[in-house]
């Protein structure tokens, strides 16, 4: 258990340090089936596809330790 607790704040940590660059490189956020919109002046973001993206690419790491 300790284990997993430690790749998951690992791999937090490592994603929040280089996701700016990588984000934008990658076009992370912008993918198709993200959906963005603008309501009463503010502006609303759901990257429904780049969650299920990362998530996978998570589950890929994990299963390979």
């Amino acid at each position: 258990m300790l284990k997993w607790l430690l790749v998951l704040v690992l791999i937090v940590l490592v994603s929040g340090l280089i996701q700016p660059g990588v984000a934008h490189r990658l076009r992370l956020g912008r993918l198709p089936g993200d959906v963005a919109f603008r309501f009463r002046g503010r502006a609303y973001h759901f990257p429904f596809a780049t969650t299920v993206l990362l998530s996978l690419i998570a589950w890929l790491i994990l299963r390979a330790i």
